[in-house]
């Protein structure tokens, strides 16, 4: 009997999917429901054989239960993840349609199996949203294709034992041996954003929606479901587009591309078959979901391929007005939250605030603004993890290492005992460092270099006197433009400055005027489309450009010192006279307001931010002008080697402690000198020990890190003699190595 023939076929596959339900709501092992469930699927599809093969760890497949293949190779064959036909469909998440299963590119002989005396082969993946979870087989002695009906109505199968899996049907018995879902250790390698490491429990951002009846008993009623959730789907988005508020720009356009998916009358007409094949409308709504995964995925088109969270957002939306699961589910964070999101934006992040004991992102960069909030909470973050939303489930443990990148999902005893081992011994060294905090960064040589701190947040300010810093280097303004729906009034930016400068107290503070674009798009400003936006409308170009908010931002500044120092920088200097521009602005700002009568800072020190390589070669009368130089090492380093730091082929592809990049910094340093102007290095490398000592050898006398970094910096310079590392550091210039990483280290571990 086929099951797919006109009316027949959705007759019979409601009457299939019914059979399995029953079959898996019975009291029994989940060997029994297994076996059951491929009788039935071969009997219904007419084939002789039927297989289901299940994930036993992320890289393995195993054969679970079978119709018409030998029954002693249950739980004995296995296979890796793209090995052989089963593994091939299970990598590529497609379905796999043959007549002559031997021949095809990739084929394993299993011969415990049996399986060579039936060569037609159709295999389709077992998946929910993206995450495999097993392949489903039925397999014919007679050489033919399946029909593309017969296809479809195995992904209707599929899906419903997808969503089975999800609920642990089939795992967990004694007879079977399979470990239970969710439930085996994962590693994730990602990418390390922030550094620092951190054992904790998931809590997850958007948590997993369930859909616990995948089968319907009444396509009508079904049906009527789905189409009252899509009416309610697209009425909210239209609500949402006119919203005054949500004004023109970057929203409105992803807004305007979900109002055209959720109208798409193909895409309603897709979940609508799934239904009358009989599926409930969640289970529709989710098997469309991740057949557009699979098929975007695969895209090369860029364009496509961010369609993809277009397409999850939506079905997102809808599942959870069909199940009316939203975020608010009523459970309690954790008491060491490590918070799991696909992405997340700097507002949301800091809602979850201090609380989080670090951050895990499937997406996101280095850059991101997720990463600037974590830095500004000093809680480890690790971005491009993969699809550990997937896999995780609220209460988890896990371990996130922020300085390699490496996330451990339910981790085993052994990997969790090395783990707190490591943090331990951080946290023994925080102690030992703790002693230094109210001594100089003296070197043996008596070569005094100053630490300072980056911050962006009042919840950094506590910070500065616990760390032993000698002010703020950086104090980042963006973060609050970024966590705001609305351009931030001139009062509430004085207010907050006026706060950072009292809890600073006489400690020296550098404003950096706003740094956005590129990576730092703000939420009301319509984006650019712009090739390469590291390189292209940021910073003081944008500033100059759009005057108006650089002179409130300079007037709250000038407010809020009002009788005090203040210390003022512009980012992302690429020629002189973009800072002479600035600084007249700056100047007009000063006279409005003594024309207003307020009070003036006692003191206006003025600072531009060294980025690019070109500011290395601007003229003398530039480095005179300045009151001081940061250098911004994150931009300088990758604009010089010419590697994206957003890119992970080419961000740890060029060192730091290259000749040509430590020339480049010493030939700054010495015009800075030459000029008179104190000139500071501010960036990643300043708060990693080695680095910095190589900075301060050059010459570098002020640099500027995360808090937690200015413990380890000073107990490593009060540790050496910075003019024989400076010897070092000629030696392997004039030798032309290829980097002085290797002799660094080695002379730090013998003198340090």
């Amino acid at each position: 009997m086929t099951v797919l023939s006109g009316d027949l076929a959705e007759s019979e596959s409601r009457k299939l999917l019914q059979r399995l339900r029953d079959t898996l709501a019975a009291p029994g092992r989940s060997q029994d429901r297994l076996d059951n469930i491929t009788h039935h699927i071969a009997d219904s599809i007419g084939s002789e054989v039927c297989s289901i093969y299940l994930f036993r760890d992320p890289d393995t497949l195993e054969l679970c239960a079978t119709e018409g293949l030998r029954a002693e190779a249950v739980h004995r064959t296995r296979l890796r993840l793209g090995e052989g036909l089963v593994g091939r469909v299970a990598r590529t998440g497609r379905p796999l349609n043959t007549p002559n299963a031997p021949s095809e590119p990739g084929f394993r002989f299993m011969p415990e199996t049996g399986e060579e005396v039936y060569p037609a082969f159709l295999g389709v993946p077992i998946q929910r949203v993206g995450e495999k979870l097993g392949v489903l087989v039925v397999q014919s002695r007679n050489a033919r294709l399946f029909s593309d009906d017969e296809i479809y109505g195995l992904e209707v199968v599929a899906m419903v034992l997808a969503e089975m899996a999800e609920l642990g049907s089939f795992s967990g018995g004694e007879s079977n041996g399979m470990p239970r879902r969710h439930r085996f250790p994962t590693m994730f390698r990602g990418t390390g954003a922030q550094d620092g490491a951190a054992e904790g429990q998931v809590w997850l951002h958007e948590p997993r929606v369930v859909i616990t009846n995948p089968v319907n008993d009444d396509p009508q009623r079904e049906r009527a479901r789905l189409n009252e959730a899509v009416a309610m789907l697209r009425t909210t988005l239209d609500t949402m587009l006119s919203d005054e508020g949500i004004g023109a720009g970057d929203h409105k356009d992803i807004m305007e591309t979900y109002r055209m998916l959720a109208h798409s009358r193909s895409w309603l007409r897709r979940m609508e078959e799934d239904i009358d094949l009989g599926l409930s409308a969640e289970a529709a709504v989710e098997k469309e979901q991740s057949h557009a995964r699979v098929r975007l995925e695969g895209s090369a088109d860029p364009y496509l391929r961010e369609r993809l969270h277009d397409l999850d957002d939506l079905a997102n939306r809808l599942l959870r007005i069909l199940t009316g699961q939203g975020r608010d589910t009523g459970a309690a964070l954790p008491e060491n939250p490590i918070l799991i999101a696909r992405n997340i934006g700097p507002a949301e992040l800091l809602e979850y605030g201090r609380k989080l004991r670090g951050v895990v992102l499937e997406e996101g960069s280095v850059g991101s603004h997720a990463a600037i909030v974590a830095r500004a909470l000093s809680i480890p973050l690790v971005v491009n993890a993969g699809r550990i939303g997937s896999e995780a489930l609220n209460g988890d443990a896990i371990l996130v290492d922020g300085d390699v990148g490496l996330v451990h999902l339910r981790p085993e005893d052994s990997v969790a005992v090395a783990f707190r081992d490591k943090i331990a011994m951080q946290a023994e060294a925080q102690k030992r460092y703790a002693g230094l905090r109210n001594l100089p960064a003296v070197s043996t040589d008596g070569t005094r270099i100053e630490l300072y701190m980056n911050a962006g947040l009042m919840a950094d300010l506590p910070s500065l006197h616990g760390s032993g810093a000698e002010g703020v280097g950086l104090f980042r303004t963006e973060l609050q433009f970024l966590t705001r729906t609305r351009v931030p009034k001139r009062g509430d930016l004085a207010g907050l400055y006026r706060r950072v400068m009292d809890n600073a107290g006489d400690l020296p503070v550098v404003f950096r005027t706003l740094d956005i674009g590129s990576d730092k798009v703000l939420p009301y400003m319509k984006p650019q489309d712009e090739p390469n936006p590291a390189m292209g409308w940021r910073a003081i170009r944008l500033g100059l450009d759009k005057r108006g908010v650089l002179r409130m931002q300079l007037q709250a500044l000038l407010r809020a010192a009002a009788g005090r120092a203040l210390h003022v920088m512009f980012p992302f200097i690429a020629e002189p006279a973009e800072l002479y521009a600035a600084r007249r602005i700056l100047d007009e700002q000063i006279e409005r307001e003594r024309a207003m009568g307020h009070d003036l800072p006692s003191l206006i020190r003025v600072g531009a931010m060294l980025e690019t390589p070109s500011m290395a070669f601007a003229p003398p009368a530039f480095f005179s002008s300045c009151d001081f130089l940061s250098i911004g090492g994150n931009d300088l380093k990758q604009f010089f080697f010419a590697a994206d730091r957003e890119n992970e082929a080419v961000r740890r592809r060029y060192d730091t402690l290259s000749p040509s990049f430590l020339l480049l910094l010493r030939q700054i340093i010495e015009r800075a000198d030459a000029a008179g102007t104190p000139i500071s290095f501010c960036g990643e490398d300043a708060g990693r020990p080695i680095e910095a000592a190589t900075f301060a050898a050059l010459g570098m006398r002020r640099l500027s890190m995360r808090p937690a970094s200015i413990g380890p910096v000073k107990h490593l310079l009060r540790r050496i003699d910075l003019s024989e590392l400076a010897k070092v550091l000629q030696q392997g210039i004039d030798e032309g190595v290829p980097t002085l990483r290797p002799a660094v280290t080695d002379w730090l571990a013998r003198n340090g």
